[in-house]
């Protein structure tokens, strides 16, 4: 976002043709297969937005980078190929930080390209002049700056190869004003990237080049497995973005072995397959021996692979295309390659391993089947009312009733406390790989919109985001975005005017806040939690276009999602539920004081 007067830099030219700086980062991406950029536009940048629709990059502009940064990074994840943040220079690229580091700490391939002051201002205080390089450098497999015309296509290579290999990640390009609007280094654009080999981005990129694991580990591996009275396969998020969800489903069918999916791992076995045992997460977890882990990692999401959630004996087999050093050290074993070539080369040789066979372990799979009865059961049983004024429960389950009746399957996202918790245990079931979405590793809050518009751009479903109220706050005006671009979007917002709803503190702080507060002169001041109540959020996408409804009954919400879904229209259902409904959520591990002690 920029306020500078649009004037080419000296020495430049505004010319939009076929010979600049604009036009050589353009047709470098095309080259490198980018299909997909994200942004806001403005000096130095304008005109890379328009060069990359020129060579067929469809280009979404947004109304804030933090936003359009999430979009990229789910873009990445979703196909595999790396979703491109386009931002101005300082501010903007300060802003686009946010995405960069969420597309970093997912492994998600994403690529940030923001214009920069010109060089021979610099140390004079240019306009929005800031070494981006070193401000991006912590959250990026690859930080480069285009220094000269002849960098360009280098520096986008090694961005773009850096972004999709071993472990992915985010890669980020620097070009200064000046190099943008300059000449290409000889000749035309087309001609400067003529050498430029398309590499094969994505799926079918996957599919041939699968990475296996050591012939010798994978041995060791099916050993352990075959010796093991309770295994347990643990399918995560990094073997959805390997599009590993065949290979996967053939080793636990071959081999009968339970699994358990995390919350964006889930559909690459589906979740109502027999084997799958999510709605049985804590017995698996503390009574498995030996557990298979397939694209995740043993971090906070996983309990760390630690007690008291796990047992103190198991042994943790963790396949990974880039283990880390910790969760090798924790790990009995560590396979480097593919989630999905390491499932298969396990579905080779488990079975003719010695002592393997799948009897050995049928009454721990009827142990986990008998808990997921009995939990599914018991859930059933709390969905069955019909909460006035609305609940979660009630809510979630008029949605899932609607998503169920949508094919093909639509993507769902979730975020925001308490809306998160319950849609992940509610709107079931994930019948295929990287159709849920929420915060992910970072438990990143604001990631839902951009996400939607992502997989509203780079996939043919419908899309539905569930918001909370909170975290639909964070981006809310992108519902013009979607409007303007006429995206198959459904945003619902669970509206119970607040963070958390309403006020939950202790009586004792509530007290003690009002006090001082009143002694301060701002004591009419709202609850820290509060917003203002009644908001009526499907207003805003009333104003741009879009369709809008505002329910308060399981009937209206029932109503307005079947004619929403059918509709695949820019829509924004504002859902009035109870303030007092759901638990003050985020109660991860010991982050949260003690009650005794707020």
């Amino acid at each position: 976002m920029s306020d500078k007067p649009s004037k080419a830099p000296e020495g430049g030219h505004q010319d939009s043709g076929s010979n600049n700086g604009f036009s050589v980062v353009a047709h470098a991406l095309a080259k490198l297969g980018i299909k997909h950029m994200y942004g806001v536009v403005g000096i130095p940048v304008t005109e890379l937005a328009s060069a990359a629709q020129a060579v067929g990059i469809r280009f979404i502009g947004f109304r804030n980078e933090q936003a359009a940064g999430y979009a990229a990074a789910a873009c990445g994840y979703l196909t595999g190929v790396p979703g491109v943040l386009l931002t101005v220079s300082g501010p903007g690229a300060v802003h686009g930080i946010a995405g960069l580091s969420h597309a970093g700490i997912n492994c998600w391939p994403m690529i940030m390209l923001s214009g920069s002051s010109e060089q021979n201002e610099l140390g004079k205080g240019a306009f929005q002049e800031l070494d981006q390089v070193k401000a991006v450098q912590q959250f990026c497999k690859y930080a480069g700056q285009a220094a000269s015309a002849k960098d360009i296509v280098p520096t986008v290579t090694a961005a773009v190869k850096a972004a999709v290999s071993g472990r992915p990640g985010a890669s980020y390009i620097d070009i200064p004003s000046n190099i943008l609007f300059g000449p290409a280094h000889q000749g035309s654009a087309e001609e400067t990237t003529s050498s430029l080999q398309i590499p094969a981005l994505g799926p079918n990129r996957l599919l041939r080049e699968r990475p296996h694991a050591d012939g010798a580990a994978v041995e060791q591996a099916a050993q352990l497995l075959a010796k093991a009275q309770r295994p347990l396969i643990v399918v995560g998020k990094g073997a959805a973005q390997a599009h590993a969800d065949s290979l996967i489903r053939q080793l636990a069918d071959k081999v009968q072995m339970p699994v358990l999916s995390t919350s964006m791992g889930r559909g690459v076995v589906p979740d109502d397959h027999p084997l799958s045992v999510i709605a049985a997460r804590s017995l698996a977890l503390a009574k498995a021996d030996v557990v298979l882990v397939l694209g995740a990692r043993l971090n906070w999401q996983l309990h760390f692979g630690e007690p008291p959630k796990w047992s103190s004996s198991v042994k943790f087999i963790l396949a990974d295309i880039a283990p880390g050093q910790r969760d090798v050290q924790k790990a009995a074993l560590s396979l480097s390659g593919d989630a999905g070539a390491i499932a298969s080369q396990l579905t080779q040789a488990l079975p003719a391993t010695q002592g393997f066979a799948a009897d050995h372990y049928k009454a721990w799979r009827q142990q986990l089947a008998d808990k997921v009865a009995r939990a599914k059961a018991k859930l059933e049983k709390s969905l069955g009312g019909d909460a006035f004024p609305l609940d979660y429960s009630t809510s979630m389950r008029v949605i899932r009733d609607a998503l169920a009746a949508v094919s093909p399957a639509p993507v769902v996202v979730s975020e925001g406390a308490n809306t998160m918790d319950n849609a992940r245990l509610i709107l079931e079931p994930a019948v295929e790989g990287r159709l849920r979405l929420d915060a992910g590793t970072w438990g990143t809050m604001g990631v839902g919109l951009g996400y939607a518009i992502a997989a509203g751009t780079c996939t043919d479903r419908l899309v539905v985001a569930v918001e909370g109220d909170s975290a639909f706050g964070f981006s809310g005006m992108e519902v013009e975005t979607m409007s303007r671009y006429q995206l198959p979007i459904v945003v619902i917002i669970m509206n119970n005017s607040g963070i958390y709803g309403g006020d939950r503190r202790q009586q004792q702080l509530r007290e003690a806040a009002h006090r001082g507060a009143k002694a301060a002169g701002f004591g009419d001041d709202p609850e820290p939690t509060s917003f203002v109540p009644d908001a009526k959020y499907h207003m805003m996408m009333e104003a741009f276009g879009g369709q809008s409804y505002n329910v308060n009954s399981s009937g209206s919400l029932a109503a307005a999602c079947r004619i929403a879904f059918s509709q695949r229209k820019p829509t924004v259902i504002d859902v009035q539920i109870d303030p007092m409904a759901g638990v003050e959520s985020g109660n991860v591990h010991s982050f949260n004081a003690p009650k005794a002690n707020m």
